[in-house]
Formats: structure tokens, sequence, C-alpha cells
């Protein structure tokens, strides 16, 4: 386990976290100093614990709404699986009534062939033109 130091808010805290991760916590804890900061700006000395919770919920608000975000994306992420799906059995449906039509008219067309071929074996003569 390792341990850093970060700073929010004039304030060090000793954090511990796991091997590999201190600059990322590192980056999370100046994120939250800097939230604190920005809030500052806006509305000047209002209290530190004032300033803290503003910057928490404001986080949170911000992970709220990447969740809904993240669920409307894997909605329609669903939805455009179930109409690629729904296209790709159209397609199906599609292609396997042309081979049936072409079944048909190729079958039509060796009866005309053989009508054709009946009739000149039997003397008939057939005039084009």
């Amino acid at each position: 386990m390792a341990h850093v130091t970060v700073s929010i808010n004039g304030r060090h805290y000793r954090m511990a976290c796991e091997d590999g991760q201190e600059s990322y916590l590192m980056r999370l804890a100046k994120e939250v100093d800097q939230r604190i900061e920005m809030l500052r700006t806006q509305f000047g000395e209002i209290g530190d614990m004032r300033l803290t919770i503003m910057a928490a919920l404001a986080i949170a608000d911000e992970l709220v709404e990447a969740g809904n975000h993240q669920r409307r994306l894997e909605q329609d992420l669903e939805s455009a699986q179930h109409a690629r799906l729904a296209s790709a059995d159209h397609a199906q449906e599609t292609q396997t009534a042309i081979a049936a039509a072409l079944t048909s008219a190729a079958e039509r067309i060796e009866g005309v062939t053989r009508s054709l071929n009946r009739g000149l074996a039997d003397g008939e003569h057939i005039v084009v033109g």
C-alpha cells in the first residue's frame, strides 16, 4: 500500500492508495482543490466547509449526469443493435424472395424452351419478325 500527501483547500492530507495509483490520487485531489478555488472565486469567502460541500455536490452532479448519459448511450446502442438485426432479417427475407422469383422465372423459361423444342421436333416452323 502506497501513501501520498495531497493538498486540498490549503490543507495537507496523507492518503493511502494502491501501489502505482499515487499520481492518479494526486490528480483527483488537484481537481477537488481547483473546484474549491473556482467556487471561492465565484462566491468569495463563504467558509471552507461550505466551499468543500459545494465542490462535492458539483462533482456528484457531474457523476450522476455522466451515469445518465452512459445509460442513454447504452439504450441507443441496444436500439441500434435491434435495428441491425431487424435489417439483417429483412435482407434475408428479401434475398429469399428474390431467389424464389428467379427460380420461378427460370422454371417458366425452361418450360417455354421445352415447348419450343417439342414444336420444332414435330415439324412446326417458328416465324420471327
